[in-house]
């Protein structure tokens, strides 16, 4: 489904703050994949995903994605189908504008329809007021409300139902519960959840959470100095503790994790 063949990304090479954030890196992801990455600051995260999403060009390396070569393929046009959350829910939507109009945004952006004046239809707005009763957060009755003006965790389902309103091939989260309190972080964490699921959604997450990160999904990867040094099965993940984790971290990685943010979740 998704394959990274040696792909590289150096910044700022030839100077003093040069710094190779991927190196090498192979992945092979296959269709339904729900995989967690767990890694401590500056492994590289972050990179991989700007780097699949098309933030930037690669260096070395080939990016395909259901058999098309994306490598050189800009990031407006990925996001056709390829959706992505921050950790930041300040991000993904425009504060400005309401929430049927961000909605509406989202949808035209990602449908089949590319001709210049689409507009949303009333069919429409009653799909998108169904999936926000999903939600369970009585957006469906404020879609005139200026995004603006939503909690962090409203904010975050809302930029989450934006990025699979129409379901993508892709889906990248990038720590999206982190900034949200523990009650937020769980709800988004079962929407997400239920989403992926249902929509049988190939996603990569982001997450300084080691119980997280071994219990999410069916597979769980580990990055250090821009590299994957440990990949895990769901029936390899069943027989680990978050010790022996940390363990195959070191021996594979050749160093501890660095992290107190994961450090303080074990």
């Amino acid at each position: 489904m998704l394959t990274l063949e040696h792909v590289s990304k150096t910044f700022n090479p030839g100077t003093v703050n040069e710094k190779k954030a991927l190196d090498d890196m192979c992945l092979e992801v296959r269709d339904g994949d729900y995989i967690t990455i767990l890694g401590s600051n500056g492994a590289g995260k972050s990179t991989l995903f700007n780097a699949i999403s098309g933030v930037f060009l690669a260096d070395e390396g080939r990016i395909m994605l259901d058999g098309k070569n994306i490598t050189f393929e800009p990031d407006f046009k990925r996001s056709k189908y390829i959706g992505r959350l921050f950790q930041d829910p300040l991000k993904g939507t425009a504060p400005h504008m309401t929430i049927e109009e961000n909605l509406a945004l989202a949808f035209l952006r990602a449908g089949s329809t590319t001709a210049a004046f689409s507009r949303i239809t009333g069919k429409d707005r009653e799909m998108f007021r169904d999936h926000l009763r999903q939600l369970d957060m009585g957006l469906e009755d404020r879609m005139q409300t200026q995004v603006g003006t939503l909690s962090g965790g409203q904010r975050q389902a809302l930029t989450l139902l934006m990025a699979t309103i129409v379901p993508p091939k892709l889906l990248l989260l990038d720590e999206h519960t982190a900034a949200l309190d523990p009650g937020a972080a769980e709800k988004i964490m079962a929407l997400t959840d239920r989403i992926v699921s249902e929509n049988h959604t190939t996603c990569l997450m982001i997450t300084h959470n080691m119980h997280q990160g071994l219990s999410t999904g069916n597979r769980t990867l580990m990055m250090a100095d821009g590299r994957i040094v440990l990949d895990l099965n769901k029936e390899e993940r069943e027989k680990l503790t978050i010790a022996d984790l940390m363990q195959k971290f070191r021996e594979n990685a050749g160093s501890d994790l660095a992290d107190d943010r994961i450090l303080l979740s074990v």
